[in-house]
């Protein structure tokens, strides 16, 4: 059974945009960790300055700064 690797809190970008409007926010902020689909972590992100959240797997996402926000 596959786990949330990344914590709430963490910024993260999204790695694939196609298909999204060029209105989609380029970053993002974890702010929920959702139950696993088809065995995958899944976030809901959200975009404070556009009010934009949505929800995406942990594939397609890409943190920001992680090695510096990461506890070992």
């Amino acid at each position: 059974m596959s786990q949330h690797r990344y914590p709430v809190g963490l910024s993260v970008r999204l790695r694939d945009r196609h298909n999204l409007s060029p209105r989609t926010a380029e970053t993002y902020r974890i702010t929920a960790k959702m139950p696993l689909r088809d065995n995958a972590p899944q976030y809901r992100i959200r975009n404070d300055e556009l009010g934009q959240e949505r929800v995406s797997a942990e594939s397609n996402l890409e943190p920001i700064d992680w090695g510096m926000t990461r506890s070992h």
